[in-house]
């Protein structure tokens, strides 16, 4: 059985630069993390054995002056750096660079709309972290929408602008532009602004093309991951026999059945090892489970 694993899945430079920046400071002691560094729980789980240790945002307020808190790739609000600030926390912001310029985008588009009367609509997954930590940037002054007939909590007699999550997908945000345009009262007052990451919206069309190569694809994805919920979607509609994994105790024997070639395949949150590792594991490997 050939097994091949696309070259251009795994971390996003935002999910690199967050690990790279937690490693270096655990060489030097015990670092938190406000939530899972990243939306795979087998990463999180390696991490954890050097030091890492995920916190939940409640309990921000117990940890010990000069302990070290490090702020993911996905950002947070205002509300939590005061609050690390006053705790005498040391913080390492590792936030991506794309959506720490889409928070700053927030931030004028609301002083905007405050000033028209309009209001800021982000599409976005609700309670996902990027999420959380942009709608912060207005005082969750901001109406957040999912899907088409979320538009029903804009007022569309006033003006509206419209962002996006960097990891929605690029035709969701077409389909709900359109129906802002069509909905609006003036259309004229409608400003919308692509906010998508392309190093997260490029890898569609490329995964749509390599799960139509083979018989059988194998998507790795921790499933609390929105892009992997999203990637999976593309390389299912493309490939029926496409399978989500979080980890090789999710391989099924009778997923491989008369298949000849395997295409291996992730989100942005997916390690390059742990995709390694459920090749190692599809073509029969007894140390399958080696990892960093």
């Amino acid at each position: 059985m050939e097994v091949v694993i696309d070259p251009a899945s795994g971390f996003c430079f935002g999910v690199v630069q967050a690990i790279d920046a937690a490693e270096k400071a655990l060489t030097r002691g015990k670092v938190y993390s406000l939530g899972d560094i990243v939306h795979n729980k087998v990463e999180v789980q390696r991490l954890g054995a050097l030091g890492l240790e995920p916190l939940r945002h409640e309990l921000l307020d117990g940890v010990g002056c000069g302990a070290t808190v490090l702020i993911r790739a996905h950002g947070e609000p205002p509300s939590v750096y005061k609050t690390a600030r006053s705790r005498g926390l040391n913080i390492i912001d590792a936030t991506c660079p794309v959506v720490a310029r889409l928070q700053k985008i927030v931030r004028k588009a609301h002083a905007r709309m405050k000033e028209r009367g309009g209001q800021v609509v982000i599409l976005g997954k609700k309670g996902h972290a990027e999420v959380v930590g942009l709608t912060g940037q207005a005082d969750g002054d901001v109406t957040v929408v999912e899907k088409v007939a979320d538009l029903e909590a804009v007022d569309f007699k006033k003006p509206v602008y419209l962002l996006s999550q960097t990891t929605q997908s690029l035709a969701l945000f077409e389909k709900i532009k359109e129906e802002i345009f069509a909905r609006a009262l003036d259309p004229a007052e409608v400003t919308v602004h692509d906010t998508i990451c392309r190093q997260v919206a490029n890898r569609e069309p490329h995964l749509g093309e390599f799960s139509r190569r083979f018989d059988a694809v194998v998507f790795v994805s921790g499933r609390k991951s929105s892009n992997g919920r999203v990637l999976y979607g593309v390389c299912l509609e493309s490939n029926p026999r496409t399978y989500l994994v979080e980890d090789v105790e999710d391989l099924r024997d009778e997923w491989f059945e008369g298949v000849s070639t395997v295409g291996i395949c992730g989100a942005t949150s997916t390690p390059r090892w742990l995709m390694e590792k459920v090749a190692r594991a599809i073509r029969g490997d007894m140390n399958c489970n080696q990892h960093p």
